[in-house]
Parts: structure tokens; C-alpha cells; sequence
């Protein structure tokens, strides 16, 4: 195989051969602020979705333009345990949890846009539970709040998963909410590390405030996306599957080559790829920057 004739894409995925596609769970599917970090995945067809997304509108968008690879359904995503869905003026603040009014009137527009308009009593579903779910090898959440009691409703199932994109708060925006400490050592207890902060959302503490820029920032930060991997330093937990889907994502999603090309050394160490997999891989990364 020539690696400079084919994409990085096409030349990684022509070494690992996964068995199946990569199996996405999306809890809090709809994509409100900007693409789904999967995106550039789903448009080559390297993974099936299966999202979850209880506000009517942003489910029904959701299904209005999904693909074959795509399945959205309504329910709501946690400890199974009986809730109330809190729907907010702006759906993006909507949460399992109240809003907290003393942390979010210090920045503009917060308070407002938390504003909760309707209290809906739901039953949430585990994740362990749900017979639509067949596989999981990345989970990507933004549940305002809620994150920690889905990864524990969800342990026998990110058991197995390579990747998980979650938000995390460093502030109470809601009244109760588990914040990133706590969620760090939900992840680091079913073997996944950090690995990439994806997105930071930062903003100026009132009454400091630039009334020509609404959305400035300065250092307080709010809330971040965070990339967790399976610990790769403990590539013997491991089956070479999982190695494969971590390398796909890897690279497809984040630009990771380091980590895709460490997962091709670990497979070729198995026999499980040709020899020369990584370096194959790493001179299409190279042809392709040169071009």
C-alpha cells in the first residue's frame, strides 16, 4: 500500500479494518452551539449514532435531516430514577437540575436565559438499560449538569467505550450539580484519562461588563469540553478492537495522529497490523501537510 496515494483518513482506516463501524451515543443530541465533534466521521460514513434528546423541537430537527447512520429517540438520559426536567427560556440551559440563581446573575445574560418556563416530571433511563444501545465506543454528553449520573447509570457500557466527550462545570450553574472534580473521578474510575480540552467557555464577571460585546470574556472560566480516552498506558486492558476505534477517533475527530499512531505501534506489537503500520500511517500526515 502506498501511503502518499491515499488521504491519512483512508490509508488508517486501509490498516486497522474494524470489524464494524464505530458505535456514537449521544446524550443531548442537539448540536446548539455548532457540529457534533463526530461530524467529519458521520459524513464519511465511519460511524452509526445513536442519540437521545428529549426537547421536542431539537429532536424533531434532529430527525428532520439524519441519515441512514442515525437514530434519535426521546428519552431522557440518567440514573433511572424518577426527575424533573427543568425546560428553560433558552433550550441549551435546560437541565435535571434548578437553576442557581446566585452564580448565574454574575454573568450577563445567564440568569436569563435559565429561566425555567415549564418543570416537566420525567422517569429517566440508564444507559445499561437501554436495548437500542448495541455497542458504545464514544459518548459524547452535554446534559447541563447531569453528566455524572448518566456515566453512573452507564458504567457496564463505558466499560467498554474507548471515548467520552463531556462538558464539564467548574461553577454551580445549577443548584446541586456535580462539578468537574467529580466527574474527573467518575471518568478516571472506569479507566478513561484526559486527553484533549476541546472548547473553553470563559466570560467576564459583572458588573464588569463591554455592552458592545455581549459574550466577552476575560479569565473566569465556566464550564470546557473535555476529551477522555482509555488510559492507553494500560493498552493491555484493551482488545484490539477497541485500539482500532480509538485510533479512528482519534484522528477523524480531534486530529489526534500522536494517539492514532500509538495505537497502531500497540496493534502492530499484536500482529494485529502489518509491521510498519504506524510509520505508514504517520508519512500520509506528513504527505498530507506537505500538499
Amino acid at each position: 500500500m502506498s501511503a502518499s496515494a491515499s488521504s491519512p483518513v483512508d490509508t488508517l482506516l486501509a490498516l486497522l479494518r474494524p470489524q464494524r463501524l464505530t458505535a456514537v451515543v449521544d446524550v443531548g443530541a442537539n448540536p446548539i452551539d455548532g457540529d457534533t465533534p463526530y461530524k467529519s466521521m458521520l459524513g464519511r460514513r465511519l460511524c452509526t449514532v445513536t442519540g437521545f434528546e428529549p426537547q421536542p423541537e431539537g429532536l424533531a430537527s434532529l430527525n428532520a435531516r439524519r441519515s441512514d447512520l442515525e437514530t434519535y429517540l426521546p428519552y431522557v438520559i440518567g440514573d433511572g430514577s424518577p426527575a424533573t426536567l427543568h425546560i428553560a427560556v433558552v433550550p441549551g440551559m435546560t437541565s435535571l437540575f434548578e437553576p442557581n440563581p446566585a452564580v448565574l446573575k454574575w454573568f450577563n445574560g445567564f440568569a436569563e436565559w435559565a429561566t425555567v418556563k415549564q418543570k416537566l416530571p420525567v422517569t429517566t433511563r440508564r444507559l445499561d438499560d437501554l436495548p437500542e444501545v448495541a455497542a458504545l465506543d464514544m459518548l459524547k454528553i452535554d446534559v447541563q449538569g447531569a453528566e455524572a449520573s448518566v456515566f453512573k447509570g452507564g458504567r457496564e457500557r463505558l466499560s467498554r467505550a474507548v471515548a467520552v466527550h463531556t462538558e464539564v462545570c467548574f461553577l454551580s450553574l445549577y443548584k446541586g450539580q456535580p462539578l468537574f472534580g467529580e466527574i474527573d473521578l467518575e471518568l478516571r474510575g472506569l479507566g478513561l484519562i484526559p486527553h484533549h480540552i476541546d472548547h473553553v467557555n470563559k466570560r467576564t464577571i459583572l458588573p464588569v461588563y463591554d455592552q458592545s460585546s455581549p459574550n466577552s470574556a476575560l479569565h473566569q472560566v465556566i464550564f470546557a469540553d473535555v476529551v477522555y480516552i482509555r488510559d492507553f498506558t494500560k493498552a493491555e486492558t484493551m482488545d484490539d478492537e477497541q485500539l482500532k476505534h480509538l485510533a479512528i477517533i482519534a484522528y477523524t475527530c480531534y486530529g489526534s495522529f500522536d494517539l492514532a499512531g500509538h495505537c497502531l505501534f500497540r496493534l502492530a506489537g499484536r500482529k494485529a497490523v502489518v509491521p510498519d503500520a504506524m510509520e505508514l500511517f504517520l508519512n500520509s500526515v506528513r504527505v498530507a501537510g506537505a500538499a
